[in-house]
């Protein structure tokens, strides 16, 4: 009895241990990866909408429109929407930094319009300045600090818009008309948060400042006349966007 169950116990070792010979030849075992740190280091496209306000101050200055609308000048606050979208290039460094560049173009309609009196020219008489900026562009580099998949960034370069303006009374009879494009500055901040590897949304404050530029009014009605007026102008926006990252790191 005693032989018997020695010799089936020899006889399942031989055969478990030729079962592990066999396959000792063919298992392989794989350390387990570990994922590299995130990187922003990336080129990147995407969209973003917000709000906008700002100033504009009308001074003439060349009496262009004094002697017909009778006032000299005008102070607007406007307000409106910007949508548009950006393309742009990271690199991080250092290891917490990342210095990049980015293009931005907007449409939208921030603007607004003041009723101005004019007693002097009629009894009761008003007219009304509108303004609208219905373009913005800039050009900026930009550097942030990171932590994993955040960053803080501030960002600066030269910004354009495109405006049109009005200055116009029924009662009078004429309706003066504006067109510019201007160049100016820009600069803000904002936070990124990293959703995905190749996907991010962020918060951004800008300030674009124009200065005061001459503009050249005509009036559309009678063509009684036509000039330059001084107009000075800043806007502020704030966006919410989202970005699609190319060559991004895991």
């Amino acid at each position: 009895m005693k032989a018997t169950l020695i010799g089936g116990a020899a006889f399942s070792l031989l055969t478990v241990s030729a079962f592990g010979a066999d396959l000792g030849t063919d298992m392989h075992f794989k350390a387990a990866t570990v994922a590299p740190p995130f990187t922003w280091t990336s080129c990147y496209g995407g969209g973003h909408a917000g709000g906008g306000w700002g100033q504009k101050d009308l001074t003439d200055t060349a009496g262009v429109l004094s002697p017909i609308t009778g006032f000299s000048s005008a102070n607007l606050d406007i307000a409106g929407y910007m949508v548009g979208g950006q393309i742009g290039c990271d690199y991080q460094f250092a290891p917490n930094w990342v210095l990049g560049i980015e293009g931005t173009v907007s449409g939208g309609d921030i603007g607004g319009k003041t009723t101005i009196a004019v007693p002097l020219v009629a009894a009761g008489d008003t007219a009304t300045f509108k303004e609208t900026t219905d373009f913005l562009m800039s050009a900026t580099a930009r550097v942030g600090y990171t932590w994993d998949r955040w960053m803080l960034y501030a960002k600066g370069g030269v910004a354009g818009a495109g405006d049109k303006y009005s200055a116009f009374d029924a009662f009078q009879n004429y309706d003066f008309e504006g067109l510019e494009n201007r160049i100016g500055w820009t600069g803000g901040a904002g936070i990124e948060w990293a959703v995905w590897q190749d996907c991010s949304v962020r918060l951004e404050y800008d300030y674009y400042g124009f200065g005061q530029r001459s503009v050249t009014f005509i009036d559309n009605t009678l063509v009684l006349a036509s000039g330059p007026e001084n107009i000075k102008q800043n806007i502020q926006v704030v966006t919410l966007g989202l970005n699609f990252h190319v060559f991004a790191g895991p």
